[in-house]
């Protein structure tokens, strides 16, 4: 998949265009927050734009797994849909459902790059042990 079959695809999965800033889709207006693809030729980054600021979560080399991570994000990692020739497409989600859920997702893993700063994201702080206690 490259950006503009991503592009195709995230609008006929009716997924509001203001969730999603991709390079070379034209006629975007922007949310606030928003996920993003940026790049060109074996250098491709993707995160979010969150309160005026970019944070990048993960860089590619590949522009089709650049194009996945977003599409997983906004689509909650359903495959990209290709009906089969003669086959009726499937249903449109519910726009404000694709919203809310990426909303959700969005803030999740805001939560995710700010749990990692203390480790890799994903993975629970450390628990902390009680001090030992010296000989009495």
């Amino acid at each position: 998949m490259d950006r503009f079959a991503l592009c195709r695809a995230l609008e006929a999965a009716r997924v509001p265009a203001t969730s999603y800033e991709i390079v070379d889709c034209p006629g975007r207006h922007f949310a606030a927050d928003r996920y993003f693809l940026d790049g060109h030729e074996g250098d491709w980054t993707v995160g979010v734009h969150e309160r005026g600021a970019r944070q990048v979560f993960e860089r590619f080399t590949d522009e089709d797994e650049a194009c996945r991570w977003i599409h997983d994000r906004l689509l909650g990692g359903q495959p990209p849909a290709t009906p089969a020739p003669g086959e009726p497409a499937a249903p449109h989600p519910d726009p404000g459902a694709l919203q809310r859920q990426a909303d959700d997702d969005l803030e999740a893993a805001l939560t995710e790059l700010l749990r990692g700063t203390a480790g890799k994201p994903g993975e629970e702080p450390p628990e902390s042990e009680p001090p030992e206690s010296g000989p009495e």
